[in-house]
């Protein structure tokens, strides 16, 4: 068995469920169970019990859980303290929003300091939807981004965490300067983000629910828009960490959309190139620890998934 068979096998431990995990780990279900029964075939046990209906760990598969956690908590420390004996020394340079430094990277940044106190972080704030650019253009080795629909083939995702895409309206119509319902879609004014994947799925669900919407203005970043919705400019859509992160969170009401727009799925970026440098490698593997356990790869229509 390898890290990666132990990884699968606690990611399904986890959900007790197939297909949730074949998805998540990006393989196919007859693939995940050929992984198991490859486990249980080199234990001598049986991990799991199934049926059409449910999956359920054995007594045995709750031991082993128990050995899979270890092993990868110490390999995982292993990794670590044999990069810290390369006594790394340097700068990185990391590019994310506002609500990534609230939310998702203290942390890491704690964790990779304490590890490496004499590499020097360089972190620059901006608009979300400009994070792979930033990557592509040389002027970040790490961002955090969310996962496009088509992932560049030069770029390397790490996922941290899933957050959903709401629409998002001032506490009351009347703020809007209007005598009608939320539900009055064709008549409420949009404010639009002005690029990215939050404009793209935005603009799908209009196209799904065959709405041409009232464009008011068009918004660099979050933060921005939830102000001018909170200002009763308009209804707009932004991930829900950014809104709960937000100090205009109280002047926000979050409306009922159907059918919901698609989640945004949130990690670290880096490109294959800069992956090799070992002072991205430092920060890589710290994230790891705090991401589901796998790593995509796209383009070209490729996925691979890569465990620690």
């Amino acid at each position: 068995m390898n890290i990666r068979e132990l990884n699968l096998f606690l990611n399904l431990s986890a959900t007790l469920h197939f297909g949730q995990s074949s998805r998540s780990c990006n393989i196919t279900r007859s693939g995940l169970t050929r992984t198991i029964q490859r486990l249980e075939q080199e234990l001598g046990e049986q991990l799991f019990l199934r049926d059409k209906r449910s999956v359920v760990l054995t007594r045995a598969g709750e031991l082993f859980r128990d050995y899979a956690e270890d092993v990868i908590q110490r390999h995982r420390t292993l990794q670590i303290q044999m990069a810290a004996e390369n006594h790394l020394q340097g700068e990185l340079s990391l590019y994310c929003s506002v609500t990534a430094i609230l939310s998702i990277l203290p942390r890491i940044i704690k964790r990779f300091r304490h590890a490496y106190p004499d590499i020097h972080l360089n972190l620059q704030t901006g608009d979300a939807a400009m994070a792979l650019p930033q990557l592509e253009c040389g002027k970040a080795d790490i961002t955090i981004a969310a996962l496009p629909d088509q992932l560049p083939g030069q770029i390397i995702f790490l996922k941290i965490l899933e957050t959903p895409l709401i629409f998002i309206a001032p506490r009351t119509p009347e703020e809007l300067g209007l005598s009608l319902s939320f539900s009055d879609w064709s008549r409420l004014p949009v404010i639009m983000p002005e690029h990215g994947l939050s404009r793209t799925r935005c603009e799908r669900w209009f196209s799904q629910k065959k709405i041409t919407p009232s464009i008011y203005s068009y918004v660099a970043g979050n933060e921005a828009l939830i102000a001018m919705v909170a200002m009763g400019c308009g209804i707009g859509v932004v991930p829900r960490l950014v809104l709960e992160n937000s100090i205009l969170k109280d002047r926000i009401r979050i409306l009922d959309s159907r059918p919901t727009l698609t989640p945004f799925t949130v990690g670290a970026c880096t490109t294959k190139a800069s992956k090799r440098l070992p002072i991205v490698q430092a920060f890589w593997q710290i994230a790891e620890q705090e991401s589901p356990g796998h790593i995509t790869v796209g383009g070209a229509g490729e996925t691979h998934s890569y465990y620690q």
